[in-house]
């Protein structure tokens, strides 16, 4: 029987690899595993400097040029200076700003009421986790058109609600609408709060998912000194809760900021940024310069002047990374200690500084909303802080079954509104789908079709060509998806263990085009594939999609690969295995459940994609399902019937993979989207 060998592990606690005492003048300039890496990094290297660097490059010269005709004139910085008196532009910025503040803080709100709420129940965490993670999982353009159904000023059943529950005419009267029956999406002063509205509805659950992951890392015993000390409810949040999800919380606010910032998809198939241009972002207002007036460099021009703002959050996005990698400080010089000395109280201040301004500047930009948003948000944390004191009191008075029957009331009233208010679209969805035609237009049966009919869905395949769509949809997210596991697999390992001069810079370089918004990008691209008449094809769209799929898949599995016992792969090189051996057969079987959340992940990507699917196709043989469901709307004529078959069709197969994975997508937020 064979005996294991003891081997000595150095001081540096890493095992040397075959071959590793002797190194070249190359392998100790470049790094002892660089020729690896350079084949490993090829593909990744290829695609990103192709499908992003390059276009950002040109993005920047396109800018300079104006088209006169068929010519196209060098023109220098005039792009930039028409962009001070454009007021399209200003208030696509203002729209920008306001519509990710707002939407930021109630996520941050809401999303850690539920994560709170979620943490502390003991039954059916799971279970409710889930159902709260819909929202997040189900596609945009299922999004969209849930909502628009609902706000619908005629059939929508939020003005009938709230007109039977008489909050509508409550509302009415304390001056919140201006009218009653509202249109929501419709009335200019009430556009925007809705469009914030749906985007928090899909939001919160990201949140929940990340705070959670959060809350589970507070070492307990915190709890229980504070407890010991006498600290009541809000002050253990305060003083406990809140410092030990500071990290969290930034990470997630930031990345959520970029994306929010940067959205097209949502905005426009709830509004297409009207009434006039109240909701109208300033991707909507390049896009509407680029694609439609075809002024490609007045479009290049809006989305590279927003790069500055997109730069400063990629840049605290980094730093916070990297401080989570616990990356080894610099030694501190005497002016390094000096600097360090009233560097604490600022970072302590920080917080709050960013919390005046925002609020100065939302009150400057959109006063309606503020007053709005203010007395939604002062309801939720008046409601909350009056459930913490009524329990604290009853604890302090030694009634504990008395205050965790409130407690278990309270929690559970706030978990039945946050599932009402999470669930309920989804389930207007679901049941509008199998009504008949005469039911929807007559507004019979809203809540329960009386009979249930596949109508819908025979008019759906046989007016539309639903199956051609779906079939695309389904060719570009498999070779996307494919694509992105071949390259992050390399890369991803190259980056986690092998030593090559560069690979902070290439992390960094994957971190930036990962969060690099496509408003950046589809001008460029959009200019190559027609040079290489490319449009209107599938090749255009598994082309490009690489560009957001493939820097995540690569920046999640470097945290994965990471987490791997470095001593496991180190035996197997002992044992004579080559380093592309161990990396088959050691750290791919290993790392499957990573392979698995980035497979979910970026097929749902590819599956839920719209901007580079709306501007790269217009011919309905190769439209994708988002991109075919917002072309049946005719001008006025929304086919909700119909519309809401898709809606059902769409998500099915993706909530189906969540239910599945959604211990891999829970390990994935926590393992790679948060702790970098």
């Amino acid at each position: 029987m064979r005996t294991a060998r003891p081997v000595r592990v150095p001081a540096s606690g890493k095992l040397p690899t075959p071959g590793s005492g002797s190194l070249t003048a190359t392998q100790r300039r470049l790094g002892r595993d660089w020729r690896l890496a350079t084949l490993f990094l090829a593909p990744m290297a290829v695609l990103v400097g192709g499908l992003v660097l390059v276009p950002i490059a040109r993005s920047v010269v396109t800018s300079t040029t104006e088209r006169h005709g068929q010519d196209t004139v060098f023109v220098g910085l005039d792009n930039y200076l028409s962009l001070i008196g454009d007021d399209q532009f200003h208030t696509g910025v203002v729209n920008s700003f306001v519509f990710t503040a707002y939407a930021e803080i109630f996520k941050v709100v809401l999303g850690l009421a539920a994560a709170l709420l979620l943490h502390h129940r003991r039954r059916g965490r799971a279970v409710l986790a889930g159902l709260l993670l819909l929202p997040w999982v189900v596609p945009t353009v299922v999004t969209a058109f849930s909502w628009r159904a609902l706000f619908d000023p005629i059939f929508g059943s939020v003005n009938t609600l709230l007109t039977a529950s008489g909050i509508g005419p409550l509302l009415a009267s304390a001056h919140l609408v201006d009218s009653w029956p509202a249109g929501w999406l419709s009335d200019p002063s009430l556009a925007m709060p809705s469009v914030i509205l749906v985007n928090v509805w899909k939001g919160v659950p990201f949140f929940t998912v990340c705070f959670l992951a959060g809350l589970k890392a507070i070492p307990a015993d915190l709890y229980e000194a504070a407890t010991i000390d006498g600290a009541s409810s809000w002050q253990r949040f305060t003083h406990v809760t809140l410092p030990g999800l500071r990290h969290v919380i930034t990470v997630t606010v930031t990345l959520s900021s970029i994306w929010t910032f940067n959205n097209f998809d949502l905005v426009w198939l709830l509004t297409q940024g009207g009434p006039g241009d109240v909701t109208a972002p300033y991707v909507l207002v390049a896009y509407s310069k680029a694609i439609l007036q075809l002024q490609y460099g007045a479009g290049a021009a809006v989305t590279l002047v927003m790069l500055p703002i997109i730069g400063g959050l990629v840049f605290v996005l980094v730093r916070l990374l990297r401080q989570d990698a616990g990356s080894p400080l610099p030694r501190r010089n005497r002016v390094a200690r000096r600097v360090g000395q009233w560097a604490g109280p600022v970072r302590r201040a920080l917080p709050w500084v960013v919390a005046a301004v925002v609020t100065i500047l939302l009150f400057w930009a959109s006063p309606q909303i503020f007053w709005k948003a203010a007395v939604v948000l002062g309801v939720i944390l008046l409601i909350a802080a009056a459930v913490g004191q009524v329990v604290s009191l009853l604890k302090s008075r030694g009634g504990r079954r008395s205050s965790s029957v409130v407690s278990g009331l309270g929690s559970g009233v706030a978990l039945a509104g946050l599932l009402l208010f999470v669930l309920g679209p989804l389930y207007w969805i679901a049941v509008t789908a199998f009504k008949s035609e005469g039911q929807v237009v007559m507004r019979e049966h809203d809540l329960w079709p009386t009979p249930w009919t596949l109508e819908q869905f025979t008019a759906l395949f046989s007016n539309q060509p639903f199956g051609r769509w779906y079939l695309n949809t389904l060719l570009v997210s498999a070779a996307s998806t494919a694509v992105a596991l071949v390259c992050a697999a390399l890369a991803g390992y190259a980056l986690a263990r092998l030593r090559f001069r560069g690979a902070q810079g290439f992390t960094v370089t994957v971190l930036l085009t990962y969060v690099m918004p496509g408003a950046l990008l589809f001008i460029p691209l959009y200019q190559m594939l027609i040079g290489a008449r490319l449009t209107d094809s599938l090749w255009s769209l598994v082309l490009t999609y690489p560009t957001f799929t493939l820097p995540f898949a690569t920046w999640l599995l470097v945290g994965y690969f990471s987490s791997i016992p470095i001593e496991l792969e180190e035996a197997a090189l002992v044992d004579g295995c080559s380093r592309i051996q161990a990396f088959g057969r050691v750290v791919l079987p290993l790392a499957k459940p990573g392979l698995l959340a980035v497979a979910l992940f970026t097929l749902t990507n590819a599956w839920n994609e719209f901007l580079f699917a709306f501007v790269f196709i217009t011919k309905d043989e190769y439209k994708t399902l988002p991109v075919g469901m917002q072309s049946m709307i005719a001008g006025d004529v929304v086919p909700q019937g119909q519309l809401a078959a898709a809606s059902l069709l769409v998500s099915i197969p993706v909530v189906i993979m969540y239910a599945f994975g959604q211990r891999f997508l829970t390990e994935g937020l926590t393992a790679g989207a948060v702790k970098g």
